[in-house]
């Protein structure tokens, strides 16, 4: 008969080639299908049951708000408060400091609710209204201040960046909020946005870009082709690049040229000569070997020939003023030429016939005419 060892020994070896089986199948499965979340998946809420016993210790989170917000958060205070209660966190406004805080009690049992709830009020500090920012509460919201105040030296370059990412009218904010799913307030040197996690990742990027004098238009038609590109399940495995837009950039001005160039002197290996001192002057002219009081007089001549020739042009500068101006040369008439003769009768005529025209005259002949005609109708009438 077989030992009953070597019988189970039997028995245990193909299970165990059948497990080794199992586990090579599991490897062989594709790792893209592992990473990808399946459609209408959601994490479970964190209640009470996963936690029973509560914190050990209160924490306690502050933050500074400005003058300006105080009349808003008075009066939407009290939602504030309910909206935290209901995760049992105390919220206290101080007026006096201008400040906000959030503390755990005993009865809080998510140890993430104290994060969320400072979010909150940082939110709030920042212009976002009540009704977005109690939206950080929920599990799948995230948020994300980005600070762009240092990012730009020059206040005017800033000003013009931050309209830049604005728009006309708000359009370009409204776009990136469509295509990100995300709530974004720009405010002073701050933007604040609120929403998935996968958005803050794209809204900071534009945000940075833009400050870095990249027009936020470029990013967004980025973002369009991929949110088209995602719609599609074959390409969701695949690199995006082949697809995705390359914008160079472009400088248009040009580097301004120095008004004095320096032209580099040819190298020489031999140091220039040393220049004469004072002592090497005075030996070449002879002056060392003067004494004193030669030297002395000649200093004086020399001062008093300087004096001399500006004594000289000072003079010839105010001599000026009675020198006479140049005079134009008197051009000579010339003589009218009398080699042509001029005919006196033919012109009186010309003039005459001009006045008869002018006047409208009637003919000599016309005129006689006339005056008979009268004479005779004066005859008649005696």
């Amino acid at each position: 008969m077989a030992d009953p060892a070597e019988a189970a020994e039997a028995e245990a070896k193909p299970k165990e080639k059948q497990k080794i089986k199992n586990k090579k199948k599991a490897a062989t499965v594709d790792e893209s299908e592992l990473l990808t979340v399946p459609d209408g998946w959601k994490e479970p809420a964190f209640t009470r049951e996963d936690n029973p016993k509560g914190l050990l210790e209160e924490s306690s989170f502050a933050t500074l708000f400005p003058k300006y917000r105080e009349a808003y958060l008075k009066e939407c205070w009290p939602l504030v408060q309910k909206a935290l209660g209901e995760h049992y966190v105390n919220a206290t406004l101080d007026l006096i400091e201008g400040s906000m805080t959030v503390t755990t009690t005993k009865k809080t049992f998510d140890p993430y609710a104290i994060i969320r709830a400072r979010d909150l009020i940082k939110l709030l500090a920042r212009s976002v209204p009540f009704e977005q920012a109690v939206r950080i509460l929920q599990d799948d919201v995230a948020c994300d201040i980005i600070k762009i105040g240092s990012l730009v030296r020059k206040r005017d370059t800033f000003i013009k960046r931050r309209g830049r990412l604005l728009g006309p009218k708000g359009s370009t904010l409204k776009a990136l909020e469509l295509l990100t799913n995300c709530y974004i307030m720009v405010q002073g040197n701050t933007v604040s946005a609120l929403g998935p996690f996968s958005g803050l990742k794209e809204v900071r990027k534009v945000v940075l870009d833009t400050m870095k004098n990249i027009h936020p238009i470029y990013n967004i038609k980025t973002l369009m082709i991929k949110r088209e590109l995602s719609k599609d399940p074959e390409l969701r495995s695949q690199s995006w690049e082949r697809f995705l837009p390359k914008f160079k950039r472009k400088n248009l001005k040009k580097r301004k040229e120095p008004k004095k160039k320096n032209t580099k002197k040819e190298y020489t290996p031999f140091p220039p000569p040393q220049p004469e001192s004072q002592i090497d002057k005075e030996l070449a002219s002879g002056e060392y070997f003067l004494k004193e009081r030669q030297k002395k007089r000649k200093r004086e001549e020399e001062i008093k020939a300087k004096q001399a020739d500006a004594v000289k042009k000072r003079q010839e500068e105010r001599n000026k003023a009675f020198i006479p101006p140049k005079e134009k040369p008197v051009l000579k008439t010339k003589k009218a030429s009398t080699e042509k003769k001029i005919d006196i009768e033919a012109i009186k005529e010309k003039v005459k016939n001009a006045k008869k025209k002018k006047l409208g005259a009637l003919p000599a002949e016309e005129v006689k005419l006339k005056m008979a005609a009268d004479e005779k109708k004066k005859k008649k009438k005696k």
